[in-house]
């Protein structure tokens, strides 16, 4: 299907699919993450579904996004494929701080606040970057999500 045509319909399916193929993607890239925040019972769609929505930009400084989007048009099926690895990538930047936090509101504040705010170009660059090694380490992989 073309990009976004079921994003915005009822109940929302494109972006539905999307959010499970990040959680599939994230089981495989890192599974210390996803079960963690399965054990506090952090289930993807209460912070994923504003990432795919809004594709990060209410995540990331205005400067950071036109950087971002401007990988997504350069790359085949950027905003519907590489979006994916931005964001197993940013689950990845913070495991740490992920792993650190021991509950379930402590996750989905982080979760929901990304520390991006003070991010420039290069935090953007760094972000994209490693979505790129993410996808040519799994690119050959092709069970690693169900598109």
């Amino acid at each position: 299907k073309a990009l976004c045509e079921d994003n915005y319909t009822f109940a929302q399916p494109g972006i539905q699919r999307k959010v499970k193929a990040l959680e599939e993607l994230v089981s495989r890239i890192d599974e210390s993450v996803h079960r963690h925040m399965q054990q506090y019972e952090v289930e993807y769609l209460q912070f994923a579904f504003r990432w795919m929505n809004n594709l990060l930009m209410r995540e990331l400084p205005l400067r950071c996004t036109i950087r971002l989007w401007d990988t997504y048009q350069a790359e085949p099926e950027g905003f519907s494929h590489f979006h994916l690895y931005v964001c197993a990538a940013f689950l990845v930047r913070w495991r740490k701080e992920i792993l650190e936090e021991r509950d379930f509101q402590g996750q989905m504040i982080l979760l929901q606040n990304l520390p991006t705010m003070h991010w420039g170009q290069r935090g953007s660059e760094r972000a994209a970057g490693r979505s790129y090694r993410l996808k040519f380490a799994f690119a050959d992989a092709p069970n690693h999500y169900k598109r």
